[in-house]
């Protein structure tokens, strides 16, 4: 059951709650209450988004903000400058790949947060909280912010797991493969790596595996978009951001990966289209960053 406001957590915990007892329920409705209110007073003061465009899911939250007129201000961490070493950040070393949380100031001004070796704890202020993952970033707004198009993620529950099953396989398949990939070979220098063949290559083996994923299970439908819908959804979003990342590689890898996927890439660029402009202001970073590493290659093979 959903109410008349999406709630991004599935049915209502207060209905659940029902079942235990009466005055649980009621207990939960006052908390409710109070935490709706406190969600009021925080997007009156603003919205942070950690983040740096060089990530996937930075760039898929900055696009849906830009898109539904959700006012927030960017903040930018430089991963290649070694700011994830900050104490914010040495906690967990997940958020040197993850790179992008999302944090509201407290009612008191106070920019406090906590992370620690789960990743998933969080010290919650008495107004403002903090939460990791785009994919719960980009649930949490389609949900909170009013005037968000339901297209993006569905109050029909069956709709809405669907795109659930896309963003749970999108994760250890896609973003595995590409994430690795890229790292492996165009960015391991600015990471202070070597490139290593090995992992390139089983990288681009799942990378390949997932866009065939895409273009015969996902894609399988009469809309241009995953699941066969007639408009994007935020699946549709963090996937393509996902895709796109592999504009930093060399345009003959390129060709040789995405080439076969004539469907992906007719989706990639109806995505493109439905995003734009905001789509290509975004993604401006990994343009600059291609034609960096194309004269870094042709001076080596100059040399």
């Amino acid at each position: 059951m959903v109410g008349p406001t999406c709630n991004f957590m599935g049915p209502t915990p207060t209905l659940y709650k029902a079942h235990q007892g009466g005055r649980v329920s009621l207990q939960y409705s006052a908390q409710s209450s109070k935490r709706s209110r406190s969600r009021e007073r925080e997007r009156e003061m603003g919205l942070k988004v950690y983040g740096h465009r060089m990530s996937q899911p930075a760039r898929a939250v900055y696009i849906f903000c830009k898109m539904n007129g959700i006012d927030f201000e960017e903040i930018s961490v430089n991963f290649f400058a070694g700011e994830t070493s900050s104490p914010e950040f040495q906690g967990d070393p997940l958020l040197k790949i993850c790179m992008l949380f999302l944090k509201t100031r407290s009612d008191h001004g106070l920019d406090r947060y906590v992370i620690n070796n789960r990743i998933s704890c969080i010290m919650v202020t008495d107004v403002g909280f903090m939460f990791l993952c785009s994919h719960a970033i980009l649930r949490y707004l389609a949900c909170a912010f009013p005037g968000v198009p339901d297209h993006w993620y569905p109050t029909d529950l069956q709709k809405r797991a669907k795109i659930e099953s896309v963003l749970d396989w999108h994760h250890l398949n896609l973003r595995h493969g590409a994430l690795r990939l890229v790292q492996a070979v165009a960015l391991a220098s600015k990471l202070g790596r070597q490139p290593n063949p090995q992992v390139a290559a089983e990288a681009e083996k799942l990378l390949s595996e997932s866009l065939e994923k895409i273009e015969t299970v996902w894609l399988k439908g009469r809309g241009p978009f995953l699941l066969g819908n007639s408009e994007p959804s935020i699946a549709d979003l963090s996937l393509v951001c996902e895709i796109m990342q592999l504009e930093v590689l060399d345009q003959k890898d390129i060709d040789r990966i995405l080439g076969p996927h004539k469907k992906v890439q007719q989706w990639m660029e109806d995505t493109k289209k439905a995003t734009k402009p905001h789509f290509e202001e975004i993604h401006g970073v990994l343009y600059v960053t291609k034609a960096e590493l194309q004269k870094q290659r042709l001076e080596a093979n100059n040399a």
